[in-house]
Parts: C-alpha cells; sequence; structure tokens
C-alpha cells in the first residue's frame, strides 16, 4: 500500500514543499503580526554559523543537535539585536541589518577554512534543492522515506503543538504584550521560543528549499492571509491553504518550463500575495476602491437630499429642485446629474413631477440628520 506512495517522486517532492510551507506558517504568522517578520531573514541567514559551529563540535552535518545549534544561533542574532537597539543608536531594522550579516559572513569563512571537503556548502544552505530530496532517504519499514519529509513532518508537527497548547498566550502577547506581561504570561519567553522554533524549522528546510526561500514560505503566505481575514485562526488556515497551493502549483509549473521548483514555489506564493492584495475582502485594492465608489455615491446621494431640503417650500423650489439647477449650484455635468437622480429615485428618496423634484419622508430624513445631527 504505502510502496508506491513512497516511490510518487512528485508527490515526495511538493509533501516536503507543503510541509515547509505550513511549519513556516504556524511560526511565520505570529511574526507577521508582530512586525518581526525580517527576523526570519536574519535567522535564516545566521543558521550558517550555527551549522558550522555544531559541525566544528560535533563533525554532525545533520539530525537533532543541528537543529539545537541552529536554534541558539536564532537566540543569538536576536540578542545581539537588541542588544544594539538597547542602546538607542540604532533602530530596529538597521540592528538586523548590522548583525545576521557579520554571523553570515563568520558561518562562510569557517565553511572556506575548515569544510572545503564536508558537503556543507553555502549554496545548499541558501537554496537548496527540493527536487532532490527523494535521493537522500531513510528505511522505515522496508520503504525508503525521504529524509527531509521526516525532518520537516517533525518541525511541523513540533510547531503546531507549540501553536495549540499556547496559543491564547502567544495570541495576548503579540497583540498587548503588557497585559500578558501582567497576567504572568512571559511574553518574551514566548518569543525567544517562538524565534527557537522558527531557527529549528529553517535549519529543518535549508536541505529542501534553502534558508532563502524559506524566508519566502515564513512572510509571505502569512501576509496573504493578513489581507484576506482579521481573525487569527483563520489567518493559519489561509496561510497553510496558500502554502499548500503554492507547493502543488509551483512544482507543476517548474516542471513545465523547466525551472527552480524551490525557486517556483516562492514565486507562486507571491502570486498568491498579489491576488490577495487585489481581491482581499478587508484590505484588497478592488474592496478598498469599492468601498470608496460606495461612499462616493452615498456623498452624492447626501448632497442631492441636502440641496433639495434647503429650497422645499420655498419660492424658488420651481426653479432649484429640477435637474439641470443641480449643475449650476453642485457643479456637476448633466450626465452626472442624471445618474445621481435616477439612483435617488431607485432607493426611495426622491421622486419626480415633470422636471420637480421632491423628497420622500426616507430622503428629507437623510438630510435632516446631516443639517441637524444635534436632534438625531
Amino acid at each position: 500500500m504505502l510502496a508506491p506512495l513512497f516511490d510518487n517522486i512528485p508527490l515526495m517532492i511538493m509533501l516536503v514543499g507543503m510541509l515547509v510551507g505550513i511549519a513556516s506558517t504556524l511560526v511565520g504568522t505570529f511574526l507577521v503580526l508582530r512586525g518581526s517578520s525580517m527576523l526570519s531573514d536574519a535567522i535564516g541567514h545566521s543558521i550558517v554559523f550555527g551549522i558550522v559551529i555544531v559541525w566544528l563540535l560535533t563533525h554532525q552535518q545533520s539530525g537533532p543537535v543541528q537543529i539545537v545549534g541552529a536554534a541558539l544561533t536564532g537566540l543569538l542574532t536576536v540578542f545581539l539585536t537588541e542588544l544594539l537597539v538597547n542602546t538607542q543608536r540604532v533602530k530596529k531594522d538597521a540592528a538586523i541589518g548590522l548583525v545576521f550579516p557579520v554571523l553570515f559572513s563568520i558561518g562562510v569563512l569557517l565553511l572556506n577554512l575548515y569544510a572545503r571537503d564536508v558537503h556543507i556548502d553555502t549554496h545548499t544552505v541558501l537554496l537548496g534543492e527540493i527536487g532532490f530530496v527523494w535521493l537522500d532517504t531513510v528505511s522505515i519499514g522496508g520503504y525508503p522515506v525521504p529524509q527531509s519529509l521526516l525532518s520537516m513532518g517533525a518541525m511541523t508537527l513540533l510547531n503546531g503543538l507549540f501553536v495549540l497548547v499556547f496559543f491564547k498566550e502567544l495570541k495576548l502577547a503579540t497583540f498587548d504584550a503588557p497585559l500578558a506581561k501582567a497576567l504572568g504570561f512571559a511574553p518574551g519567553v514566548l518569543f525567544y521560543a517562538l524565534l527557537m522554533l522558527t531557527s529549528g524549522t529553517a535549519v529543518a528546510a535549508f536541505d529542501a528549499v534553502g534558508a532563502v526561500l524559506f524566508v519566502a514560505f515564513v512572510i509571505v503566505p502569512p501576509s496573504a492571509a493578513y489581507l484576506l481575514t482579521n481573525r487569527l485562526w483563520l489567518m493559519f488556515v489561509y496561510g497553510m491553504v496558500i502554502s499548500v497551493l503554492s507547493s502543488v502549483s509551483g512544482y507543476y509549473l517548474a516542471v513545465a518550463w523547466d525551472v527552480s521548483i524551490g525557486g517556483m514555489m516562492a514565486v507562486m506564493t507571491g502570486v498568491f500575495l498579489l491576488l490577495a492584495f487585489l481581491a482581499g475582502p478587508h484590505y484588497g485594492l478592488l474592496a478598498q476602491l469599492a468601498r470608496r465608489r460606495g461612499q462616493r455615491r452615498l456623498n452624492e446621494n447626501r448632497t442631492l437630499a441636502v440641496h433639495l431640503y434647503n429650497h422645499e417650500g420655498e419660492p424658488e423650489q420651481a426653479v432649484e429642485n429640477v435637474t439641470r439647477a443641480l449643475r449650476e449650484h453642485l457643479h456637476w455635468d448633466a450626465a452626472k446629474a442624471r445618474r445621481v437622480v435616477q439612483r435617488s429615485r431607485e432607493q426611495g428618496h426622491v421622486l419626480q413631477e415633470g422636471e420637480l423634484l421632491h423628497l420622500t419622508p426616507a430622503g428629507r430624513a437623510i438630510a435632516r440628520e446631516i443639517l441637524e445631527p444635534a436632534k438625531f
């Protein structure tokens, strides 16, 4: 039963991509909401330093020790960043830009000095190659299972458990850190635990998609989800769905166009971000245009109602409360005047008798609400 599953190379590649995306979304959502998403970029690069140090100490190229080493490097990156920020001489973004290039450069130098003959190189760490994950397998029950599938599965499970167990605490610490601290939730500890998991996810993912592409999965799906919903749990759902869709569509497009699979998966996350930016129900460009258009139409209807109300019952009503007068007094062209009158009639705010326009009770109430707000 399982043999055809593990022999299906495209499925294995897509599964690894999905797990990288899901694991990254679980930690990246909180980083995006905290405005600390670029820390994932810093961690993604600085883990090179941790990987090299662990290899120099243990001569292990992968496994739990490497993940712990990378996690500690991530914490070191954040600690040094906070140290610089606390001097009040540099801002946080500048501090991040100062710290991670130093750690990354030291890692690259150590690689070139002491690990030239070892299968650890900057290209592998930064870019990876998800198309070859099926070559590095572990035998489980007689079936060859990709190592990346196991490591990313473990990290996805660990990240999921962390978010599930500490969901309320993480939510409160993200949106109201002072209150979380007052309630004894230790938001600082939670944040550092989150960064440790981010570092662990990065080192587990670098064999498959590389640190650079890992950053795309951490930041882009949660950002796209943020454009789609205001509810935290839905952000996780949308982010994971986008990660899955990006992995599947990225694989097939990469095969069709003969380009990098991991790179195309990252590109597809950008495509979904663009779609969310355009069509998101709350913050999408089209939704904003529709709201502005609706507000403009509402203002036009109100302006017409006020104009008619001001001249209602007055001697000049027969001259002022006609469509052609709107062009002179409201500076509307003929087409706009006809359009607004027609819309107000359809909405039951205006009645027309010949050329004369009359307010209905509903239209009169709108005008009074604007002109006499204290009475309403």
